[in-house]
């Protein structure tokens, strides 16, 4: 049985269907279980241990709504999982003054920044004193730089404002002009509420609630995404451009759109891309690295490849940290070497067979990531916020967009050897086929 459902808004939902195996209750309770492995792993007295006894609660208490609701994926399992593993944590650490190291990197690089004109120690030896973001993340500690610490300066609630700018940016440009068709979402979920199941995913809520640097970096690739998917190549390019400038890992985003476009829209789309995306990244590495290119290449380059004077505390059990075990002497040449083979090889895949829509450019920028993700000496679990983002995100914004054509850029350029049909020969062909 199935009925049919207007949201407040107007939009019309796909129609609910009582029967068949729904996914949303079970993957709550996996979340939850999750969480609990987390805050039972971690080592006490730990933001990530305070994250996951709470968000385990919460989505648990989620699951039990969701199993409870008629409608699949609906917004109040999804609001109690954001409350429950993101707002309460958030509250709570904020109150305890617990936050993850990364928040005070960055507070102390937009100090350096200010002072010194970047945001690198010049002479570092301890973990603390290396910067491996790029200049454009000491933005988020600016506001500390300026006004001291205290909890409205920290770079941890900067972070998360701007990623949740950025996703609602991203859902609005997704549903721009989009009228009242019905929604091809999994249960005609709406673009709120695929917001709030997106934010509620254990890899990205436990980020945002800790104050990981990640989740601004995978809201900006969103954001270049949607653009992407309607036909706005120099916006994509600024909010590529804006990705790359906080962290090394936005970087591959680069050639995959710029890949996508050649193929769907020309190069002239492609320039465009290409020119606000470099051009910006450019613009934020380029003065910090003329400043002290020592203090960039200790800080940027060889930290985050586990090369630096001090051991990055990024050490997962995934394959690049096994082989620098194994190989003490030489295993890290040999990651860095992997790398390298494994980039060459998804370049070569952007120039054989390049993507033609936008869900195939982030699946081929998700195995990319993984490669590298699962190859670096200095890795965690988790990054996987890039690859799970790429893989899911884009499917539900595909049922968001406007139904035109060229909604996800499927349709290939026309090749000049072709002649253009006239009005009369499209008209004489639909005459046709309507018989």
């Amino acid at each position: 049985m199935a009925t049919d459902t207007t949201h407040p808004d107007g939009t019309a939902a796909a129609p609910t269907r009582r029967g068949g195996w729904r996914w949303d209750w079970p993957v709550l309770a996996g979340c939850a279980i999750a969480g609990l492995s987390v805050g039972l792993a971690s080592p006490p007295n730990t933001s990530q241990q305070a994250w996951g006894l709470c968000s385990a609660a919460g989505y648990a208490i989620a699951a039990i709504v969701a199993a409870c609701s008629v409608r699949r994926w609906g917004r109040l399992p999804a609001i109690i999982s954001v409350l429950g593993a993101g707002l309460v944590p958030l509250l709570y650490l904020t109150v305890i003054d617990k936050e993850q190291m990364e928040v005070g990197v960055i507070q102390r690089g937009a100090a350096l920044l200010l002072k010194s004109g970047t945001p690198y120690n010049a002479d570092p030896h301890t973990v603390p004193q290396f910067n491996p973001y790029l200049p454009g993340m000491s933005l988020f500690g600016i506001p500390d730089a300026l006004f001291g610490d205290n909890p409205l300066t920290s770079a941890r609630l900067w972070s998360l404002i701007g990623f949740l700018v950025v996703v609602v940016c991203a859902v609005r440009v997704l549903t721009k002009d989009r009228g009242p068709a019905p929604l091809a979402t999994p249960g005609g979920v709406t673009p709120s509420t695929g917001a709030l199941w997106l934010i509620a995913c254990p890899v990205l809520i436990l980020p945002l609630t800790i104050g990981g640097v990640d989740p601004p970096v995978i809201g900006l690739i969103v954001l270049a995404l949607a653009f992407l998917q309607r036909d706005r190549p120099g916006a994509a390019g600024l909010a590529l451009g804006a990705a790359s400038a906080l962290k090394w890992t936005a970087w591959p985003a680069i050639p995959v759109a710029l890949a996508l476009l050649w193929v769907t829209k020309g190069k002239g789309a492609a320039a465009k891309c290409a020119a606000g995306s470099v051009g910006l990244a450019a613009l934020a590495a380029i003065p910090s690295a003329l400043i002290d290119s020592s203090a960039f290449f200790q800080n940027a380059i060889l930290y985050p490849l586990g090369m630096g004077e001090a051991n990055s505390t990024a050490q997962s059990p995934l394959l690049g940290h096994l082989i620098v075990l194994l190989l003490p002497e030489t295993g890290k040449t040999v990651t860095v070497a992997l790398i390298g083979v494994s980039a060459i090889g998804v370049a070569v895949s952007l120039l054989v067979r390049p993507p033609r829509t936008t869900i195939a450019a982030a699946d081929r920028l998700a195995i990319g990531l993984l490669l590298a993700i699962v190859l670096s000496p200095a890795t965690r679990l988790g990054y996987a916020i890039y690859p799970v983002v790429l893989i899911f995100w884009p499917r539900f914004a595909a049922a968001l967009a406007p139904a035109t054509p060229d909604a996800d850029l499927t349709i290939p350029r026309q090749k000049s050897d072709e002649p253009a049909l006239s009005d009369g020969g499209t008209s004489a062909e639909a005459a046709a086929k309507n018989g």
